[in-house]
This record gives C-alpha cells, structure tokens and sequence, in this order.
C-alpha cells in the first residue's frame, strides 16, 4: 500500500494526526476536536476542525458517523507505523516472562508452544509460530492392524513428536510383512529424513532383497515415498490465544468471527508468513494489505528467528485488530523471536 510520506504534513498536522492515531489506538473510539483540544492542541476548535477535514481528505483518517470524531484509515496506520511510531521496548518483567516460559519446554516443539501462548498473553492477540517445511527425522516407526485393508502407521521423530497415518494394504497382506518392514526400517533409516531414507533404500534394495519378502519390500518403498512428500509439504503452523480476538469484541463480533474464520486455513497463514523469512526484522501487515485478512480488517506483526548459521529457522508473530497498540507488541515480537533464535536454534 502506498503511503503519504510524513514530511508533506505541515507541523500542526502532523502533530494532531498523531495525537488521533495514539488516543484511537489506545480507546478504540474516534476522536473529537474538543478531546484534542484537551489534549493540549494549541488551535481552536474550529482549526482542529480544520486539520482533521484536511487529514481526512488526504484519506489518512475517516469519521464512522456524523459528527463522531475521526479515526485513522488503514493508510492512515501504515504512515504512523512507518514514520511516527515511539517504540516501547519489552519491560524487564515482560522479557524475563518469555525467556523463562521458552527455556521450561523439553522439547522444541514444547518452547515453541510456550512462547506462542506467553507472546499471545503479553501482547493479547492470537500468538502464532510458524517452523517452515521440514521433514521429519526418523526415529522409530511401528505398525497396528486396524483391518484387513488398513493399517496404522506410528512414527516417532528424533525430536520427541509422534505422527499418525492411515495406510491402504492389499487385500491378504500378511501381518508378518508389517513387522518385517517396520523392523527394516528402523535398523536401516533410523536418524535419517524420509526422502533421505528413500535414497538409501533405492540403493539398497537390489542389494539386499534377501532380507525382505516382496510384499514388505512393496510397502517400504510406498510408505517412504508417501511419507516424503507429504512431510516435506506440511509446515507446523502452532496457534494459541485465538479467544483473546472475542475480548473487546461486542461492538464488532462479526470481525472477530471472520478473524477466527481466517486462521483456520493455517496453509493460506503460513503462506504469508513465509515471506516474512526474507527479511531480518519484525514485518507488519495492516487491514487489507494482505488479502487474507482483507475481510476481518486484521493486522499481523511478524519477525523472523534464526539459526546458529544465520539461515532462517522459523517465524513467530501475533495477530489482532488494526487497533493494536504497535509501539508496544513489534518490540515484544522481535524480542520473542531473538529469544528463540538463541535459545531454539
């Protein structure tokens, strides 16, 4: 969205543009030309009136009602984000909080989701981290009969997560063959990724096709092509908080419905916050700038975490109203995702 730069605003715009921007931002309400002037503006109110008509022709602001007072439109917000914002680091309380909540998970999956729900409590927005698609790392893999055609394969990953997934068999599969192939797996691809396993048994198989019959021969390579592919398509997209979004929410529940709507479609969320991988610090979409959230008017602050070498490790961010309290979370977001990269990473 383009913006108008903030040096084409005279002082006294400029001045009672902000204060509009940061009493809505903290009330929710629009406001009046008599609340700025009690704010200390040095005009009358018939030159508040003035500026704010001026404002509002710019489209920087919009009043809801006649007679309502003025709030600031979504080009509004991304001026004051990109030229006006006072920045609030975490406090003291706020950073010790999210350092001690990601350090107490034992695994990474557990300091992810810790730092989710701590960023989403802090910040009362829906707290979201994304880990970006990554296949997982075989540990152990048995298998269960669930009938003459099914079966249930249970994967355990190096880092503690267990996955679940439905297989078809044949009809007559023999039992015997689920053992042998599970018990070949785990001797042969323990501590490998699934497309990594997949080479190996390629390599392998003409080798050693004395060590499995054909029909768990069938299945391995079924399964490991499968479980590749569909591993390396799914990113882990953890979401809490979602009923901060109901709170303060009588006025405009429809918004805070179609926001609830929105991050279900967790595939369209990480799509946005994959782009976010590309830059080193804390992005900020508002209202209708990204088309998914074009509906519920809604803002995401999101900021990278990396690792070790540098590379991108995943996303954390948070999501809520446009009326989000900028200054304050887009410090916190950066926060949490520093905190990750050296604690996570």
């Amino acid at each position: 969205m383009s913006s108008i730069p903030v040096i084409e605003l005279s002082s006294r715009a400029r001045e009672i543009f902000q204060l509009v921007v940061e009493s809505y931002l903290g009330s929710g309400l629009p406001v009046g030309s008599k609340t700025l002037a009690r704010q200390g503006v040095n005009l009358s109110p018939a030159s508040i009136r003035y500026v704010l008509q001026e404002l509002e022709t710019k489209g920087l602001l919009l009043s809801p009602h006649i007679s309502a007072g003025r709030m600031p439109t979504e080009l509004g917000l991304r001026l004051f984000v990109n030229g006006m914002m006072q920045l609030s680091e975490p406090s003291e309380e706020e950073r010790s909080a999210i350092e001690a909540d990601v350090i107490r998970g034992h695994s990474p999956k557990e300091r992810l989701v810790n730092a989710t729900m701590t960023l989403s409590g802090l910040s009362a927005c829906a707290g979201l981290v994304l880990v970006p698609k990554q296949e997982l790392v075989l540990k152990q893999l048995g298998f269960v009969v669930l009938d003459d055609n099914r079966a249930l394969a249970i994967i355990v990953g190096s880092d503690g997560s267990v996955e679940n997934r439905v297989i078809e068999l044949s009809s007559g599969f023999p039992a015997s063959a689920l053992t042998e192939a599970s018990n070949y797996i785990n001797a042969h691809f323990s501590g490998y990724s699934f497309s990594e396993a997949k080479k190996r048994l390629f390599s392998q198989i003409d080798l050693e096709r004395s060590e499995l019959d054909s029909a768990a021969s069938d299945l391995i390579k079924r399964g490991l092509a499968v479980w590749s592919e569909d591993s390396r398509k799914r990113p882990v997209l953890i979401v809490r908080g979602q009923s901060h979004l109901l709170q303060d929410a009588s006025e405009d529940l429809d918004r805070a419905k179609q926001l609830l709507e929105e991050l279900e479609d967790k595939k369209e969320i990480a799509g946005l916050l994959e782009k976010v991988s590309e830059s080193d610090a804390a992005q900020i979409f508002i209202g209708s700038e990204n088309k998914l959230f074009s509906l519920s008017g809604s803002s995401v602050i999101a900021s990278p975490y990396h690792g070790e070498d540098g590379h991108m490790v995943g996303v954390v961010a948070v999501i809520g109203p446009t009326r989000l309290n900028y200054g304050r979370i887009v410090p916190m977001v950066d926060f949490t995702a520093k905190t990750l990269s050296r604690i996570i990473a």
